[in-house]
């Protein structure tokens, strides 16, 4: 049997900088990684199949197409999967392309495959710190001294977004490169918390952090803190006073 996780992506700063004549965006942003994530094993088998378990099974009961079969039948390989569902659904935190990115690391495929099949999975294949440009897909590893460890929290309100629509609602204004992360932007907040207004209240459950910001096209967003009893202290503090939101507690890769 083999087993991955599925790292949890986040976007530490995220620039739209144009949107093309395919409807595409040109985008700069940096990627992290957090430890915890999907859980995805396999055992060998003749036929491909894919089983979905956990918290956030249900989400997927009616998708037709899961990336992880694409993965499989993009290499002509079979196996039984079994992923345990552990991140909130259209979340901004990579979803289905972390699920495939890590059957990809199970069958052996590389960045070329991963290209074809969305533009988070070939950062999802690296699972590591990188700069991505383009539609995201322009990957470039990066390394950020004293990055590594640090304490997160993600909080999800429990509503999931379409990137598609996210990104629809973005003004066309560009706002400048990205430089230094910490004191980037994510051009996607805007347009998420027009859709769902639920996002500027995690924000707002958040504000005691190093940094808060929400992720990809959300709606979760995260807390960087100085330690783990302050990332911990928030996260009592917010699943107490809003317990229908999904809270999470990790680090970074």
């Amino acid at each position: 049997m083999m087993h991955e996780t599925a790292y949890a992506k986040i976007n530490l700063a995220l620039h739209v900088r144009g949107r093309e004549a395919d409807g595409y965006h040109r985008i700069e942003t940096l990627f992290a990684f957090c430890e915890d994530g999907d859980i995805l094993t396999a055992t060998e088998s003749d036929r491909l199949s894919l089983e979905v378990t956990g918290p956030f099974a249900g989400a997927l009961a009616d998708e037709g197409d899961n990336l992880i079969v694409r993965a499989a039948r993009t290499l002509g390989r079979s196996a039984a999967f079994t992923l345990d569902k552990r991140l909130p659904v259209a979340a901004g935190l990579g979803g289905g392309s972390a699920d495939a990115a890590a059957a990809l690391r199970m069958l052996g495929g590389g960045a070329e495959v991963a290209a074809r099949l969305g533009a988070d999975v070939p950062a999802c294949l690296l699972s590591r710190t990188a700069r991505g440009e383009g539609r995201g897909d322009e990957i470039v590893p990066v390394e950020i001294p004293g990055l590594s460890g640090t304490p997160v929290l993600l909080v999800n309100p429990g509503v999931p977004l379409s990137t598609a629509a996210v990104f629809r609602a973005w003004d066309g204004v560009d706002r400048g490169p990205l430089g230094d992360w910490e004191a980037g932007r994510n051009d996607l907040e805007a347009p998420a918390i027009g859709l769902a207004p639920e996002i500027a209240e995690v924000l707002e459950a958040l504000s005691g952090a190093r940094m808060a910001r929400m992720s990809g096209s959300g709606a979760t967003c995260f807390g960087l803190y100085e330690g783990e009893a302050a990332r911990d202290a928030a996260a009592a503090r917010i699943a107490a006073a809003r317990p229908g939101w999904w809270v999470s507690q990790t680090r970074l890769r």
